[in-house]
């Protein structure tokens, strides 16, 4: 069965951001789309039972007009939508189990304060099975059409990295676009106690060899896979969220990976937070394998 790309609208100016940019994205990969809007009916005791009904009315007339205008702006794309009642993250995760990909909007607030992502926002990201991708309220086609590159952080082993690749080079060859990856290093702790330690590694000419050739590793069977798309390397020494913003400035779209869920409850990273609350471009959080 083919997976829909499917967006949660809720009639913000960020969700219908959203929802232009999954439909152009569905076009590219010939997909259906769908839109769901999740609302949940919140009883006060003095609220006539016809207000239930009047949100979701709403709720439903709020999806299908993003259905229309979409289906107006793309003829041959099949759009469905559905408003579902229940709680919203919950919900928002159970559809992206059945999607391709789950496109939610992200508020902008400029270069220094970043991004809003809200608590239903950041919960999902967490807990999706499915990428994720969010969407500034103020993204435009043609950045993507400015021939910028797909950043996609790469770390770890070839597995740790894996799944976060795979979606990067899918979406540089639907789009026609170029992959740069990036790879971040820092000193391991005992370099900056021990000079020796320090001077030993200038004679064999540093780290950033061994980055290099772990970064040609993880990236060779995805440039077997997708021969046409064009590849450039970029291993760097600092912070991978800084490195990664600093490369995010020239991208249509970053790609990064999630962590694995920890004991204390789910969590989507350092480095993904920072891409998400700062990156000015669409962002794709892909969870572990």
């Amino acid at each position: 069965m083919t997976r829909p790309i499917t967006v949660g609208v809720d009639g913000s100016p960020e969700s219908v951001a959203a929802a232009a940019w999954a439909a152009r994205e569905a076009v590219r990969r010939d997909l259906p789309l769908r839109l769901v809007h999740a609302w949940q009916w919140q009883p006060y005791e003095m609220a006539p039972a016809a207000d239930r009904e009047s949100v979701a009315g709403w709720a439903g007339e709020t999806v299908e007009e993003v259905r229309r205008t979409l289906a107006d702006r793309h003829p041959g794309l099949g759009v469905a939508c559905e408003a579902l009642e229940g709680p919203p993250v919950a919900t928002l995760v159970a559809e992206a189990t059945e999607a391709e990909e789950l496109v939610l909007g992200s508020r902008g607030y400029g270069a220094v304060m970043g991004f809003l992502l809200g608590s239903v926002g950041r919960q999902v990201i967490a807990e999706s099975v499915r990428p994720v991708v969010l969407v500034r309220s103020d993204d435009r086609a043609s950045a993507e059409a400015a021939g910028r590159e797909i950043v996609v952080g790469q770390h770890g082993t070839p597995e740790d990295s894996a799944p976060a690749l795979e979606f990067a080079f899918a979406t540089a060859a639907a789009r026609g676009a170029s992959v740069r990856a990036v790879r971040a290093w820092t000193l391991p702790p005992v370099f900056a106690y021990s000079p020796a330690s320090l001077k030993l590694l200038d004679e064999i000419g540093g780290l950033e060899p061994y980055e290099k050739e772990a970064l040609d590793e993880a990236l060779r069977p995805w440039r077997e896979r997708h021969p046409g798309v064009p590849v450039t390397t970029q291993v760097e020494m600092g912070s991978a969220g800084q490195v990664l913003l600093s490369a995010a400035d020239r991208a249509q779209l970053v790609v990064v990976g999630r962590h694995s869920s920890r004991p204390v409850g789910p969590r989507i990273g350092s480095v993904a937070h920072a891409l998400v609350h700062h990156a000015p471009c669409p962002v794709a959080v892909v969870p572990p394998a």
